[in-house]
């Protein structure tokens, strides 16, 4: 089962403006959007699969320093609005109680969030948004991670409550907000262990090309950061294996971690290029052409004369790439030839790289299916 990812927002200062003399928005003439939401918030609804849901305080409401008929038309006037662009909430969590009161329910205090806290949600993974350190304090009393919407003068604030590592973003701007929780989706950890291998590898789609390798293979390891820097992908790959057998259960089940990695991180794909490419190095000439199409296949068209480039066998290079098209379920078209092995695979394993880095680019304003079969 697939558990549910929340995006915990808070109302006040968040979605709207918040009065800065009473901090009650309770009439019409108050009623004013913050800045940007709409345009963060209608490709978060349409686009990623967070659950939307509500989490205010509203000091007193229902007694006479804030009366009930004075909140519900604003609330229910903001609903209506949201909803005709498609946002919608799954469910609204008010607290009415006063700051005096210390009400466990009251935010950070988690009471009312209670029926969150079950197998069924992914708390982890999950970020409450909002405009006040209790809102950072509340998604960390969670479990969660926090969206802070600050300019940034409350940073020193943040620190002194211990909170940086819960707050996953500063920003005044409901767009970046879009782009960070879309980033967020392209990254994958795979854990492969069998008799002969202990793999750990994590990919970041969205990363900058920053690697660390460590295979036991050297030359193996100098061809995976490649993979990493011309990707634009950051990548961590630490292996294990049977190198007192030979090399062949660790470049190969190397591969299969890495393909599967990759797979998953792209998730269901939309908006990708999904195709991509071809280079020269020195003497040589790589071609790599690749289609993440949910079928994996190689065709494999060059030769190698020496029996090993470092402590690599020749024979894997093929190996490899057949076992990553087998895990990522991709198409891998490849062909090289020059008179240096060494630049040889160097360049093949640089144009791999250069044809996932066009391959996995993603159009967040064509966010489409690359496909006419409508699955991929």
């Amino acid at each position: 089962m697939t558990k549910k990812r929340i995006l915990f927002i808070d109302r006040d200062g968040t979605l709207i403006k918040e009065p800065p003399d009473d901090y009650q928005v309770d009439s019409m003439e108050k009623l004013d959007f913050y800045p940007g939401v709409f345009k963060g918030l209608i490709p978060i609804a349409d686009k990623l699969d967070f659950e939307l849901v509500m989490v205010t305080n509203q000091d007193g409401l229902g007694t006479d320093s804030f009366p009930e008929d004075q909140f519900r038309p604003i609330q229910q006037k903001m609903l209506n609005t949201f909803a005709s662009e498609g946002i919608r909430f799954t469910a609204i969590h008010i607290d009415r109680s006063f700051p005096e009161d210390h009400s466990l329910s009251r935010k950070p205090g988690i009471e009312m969030l209670k029926g969150y806290m079950n197998e069924g949600y992914d708390l982890e993974n999950s970020y409450v948004i909002g405009d006040r350190i209790t809102d950072v304090q509340l998604a960390k009393n969670l479990g969660a991670r926090a969206i802070f919407i600050d300019s940034g003068e409350k940073q020193t604030d943040i620190e002194k409550e211990g909170l940086q590592d819960v707050c996953a973003l500063i920003t005044e701007s409901w767009w970046e907000i879009f782009e960070f929780l879309m980033s967020t989706e392209r990254r994958a950890e795979i854990k492969r262990t069998t008799k002969e291998t202990d793999i750990y590898v994590m990919v970041d789609l969205n990363g900058t090309g920053k690697s660390e390798i460590n295979t036991g293979l050297g030359f193996f390891d100098h061809m995976l950061t490649q993979i990493a820097k011309h990707a634009g992908i950051d990548l961590i790959i630490t292996v294990n294996g049977d190198l007192h057998v030979d090399e062949h259960h660790t470049i190969e089940d190397t591969a299969l971690a890495l393909g599967e990695a990759i797979k998953n991180a792209l998730g269901d794909k939309r908006g990708i290029e999904r195709y991509g490419f071809a280079l020269p190095m020195d003497d040589c000439m790589a071609q790599v052409l690749i289609d993440f199409g949910g079928r994996p296949w190689l065709v494999w068209e060059t030769e190698f004369k020496r029996e090993k480039v470092g402590e690599m066998p020749t024979e894997m290079f093929m190996h490899f790439f057949k076992s990553f098209s087998d895990t990522a379920m991709a198409n891998l078209n490849i062909k090289a030839e020059g008179p240096n092995e060494h630049h040889k695979i160097e360049a093949i394993f640089k144009a791999f790289a250069r044809a996932i880095k066009m391959a996995i680019k993603r159009d967040i304003f064509n966010f489409e299916l690359p496909s006419t079969k409508g699955v991929l």
